[in-house]
């Protein structure tokens, strides 16, 4: 085989494996810093902290929604600057994040319980979802997004992902620590399938989780109620958050300084907007895609 053939040959095998790197045993995205990810196992948490808890593609973005529109009296998010640093994601902004986000909002992270920055004084929203149907969702994202750099087929991702050897590794694994802990008072354990069947018992479940005040609020006010379903829709969502990401991806591309010198954005956030990766999937020059179908499986 020649030099050129091989490689390629050696191209075409790096291209089925997503953009990854090892920190302690554990796998996140090649385009996280590793100070921003050991800076998110080192956060102390708060006692008014709210942390949402997901393997990748178990519903994050949803239940995210979902809360920011409890606390905003039905409304959705107005910017993607707000979507990030109001609902902030640990492991990619690192500890900083959390510590200077405005309250009360929620926390994003992908860890399984032993990584996860404990507190028996915070709260812990887990949600699970199907391993096929996450396993699905899962890939689209890997291979739509440019920073993962992935060629692949869902045959080659299959075979990452039941072996754990994806970012944020294997889905049992965090699955089940936190299964463990699913009656502890200050975890919430919920299913993406429970949204999708009922999402209306959901959303007053998470409310009351919060503080029992807010699950009072929209029981007493139908409209409020209505909005949070609406606003926290996977229609809605997919249209709204597409657009904003875009906005802010216009403004990076032509301005990169605004981002660059504002004192409210975490490194690991700008380095994340500034990389090149941010703007746009690869697919579709027009939409960032974080939320896709949602569907149930048959």
């Amino acid at each position: 085989m020649s030099s050129n053939n091989q490689d390629e040959s050696k191209l075409d095998q790096e291209l089925k494996i997503p953009f990854c790197q090892d920190v302690n045993g554990f796998r996140i995205p090649g385009t996280f810093t590793v100070e921003s990810y050991k800076s998110a196992l080192a956060y102390k948490p708060r006692p008014d902290d709210l942390f949402i808890v997901t393997y990748p593609k178990c519903g994050t973005t949803w239940v995210q929604s979902i809360i920011a529109c409890i606390l905003r009296s039905g409304k959705p998010f107005e910017t993607a600057l707000e979507f990030f640093l109001g609902n902030p994601f640990l492991e990619l902004m690192g500890g900083a994040a959390a510590e200077t986000m405005k309250r009360p909002d929620s926390i994003k992270i992908h860890l399984p319980f032993h990584l996860t920055p404990w507190s028996s004084k915070a709260k812990y929203i887990f949600v699970a979802r199907n391993p096929k149907d996450c396993c699905v969702s899962f890939f689209h994202h890997t291979l739509s997004m440019p920073g993962y750099r992935f060629q692949g087929e869902f045959d080659d991702f299959f075979e990452l992902f039941i072996n754990g050897e994806v970012d944020f590794g294997d889905y049992f694994d965090t699955l089940l620590s936190w299964y463990e802990h699913r009656n502890d008072p200050n975890v919430l354990f919920i299913t993406y399938e429970q949204l999708k069947t009922d999402i209306k018992t959901c959303v007053l479940k998470i409310a009351e989780f919060i503080d029992i005040q807010h699950k009072e609020i929209l029981e007493k006010d139908e409209k409020i109620l209505d909005d949070v379903i609406l606003h926290s829709s996977l229609s809605f969502m997919k249209e709204h958050l597409s657009k904003l990401l875009v906005e802010l991806g216009a403004v990076i591309a032509s301005n990169p300084e605004l981002v660059a010198n504002n004192p409210d954005i975490p490194i690991g956030l700008k380095k994340a907007m500034l990389s090149g990766n941010f703007e746009l999937s690869k697919k579709d020059a027009k939409k960032i895609g974080i939320v896709r179908k949602g569907k149930l499986p048959l």
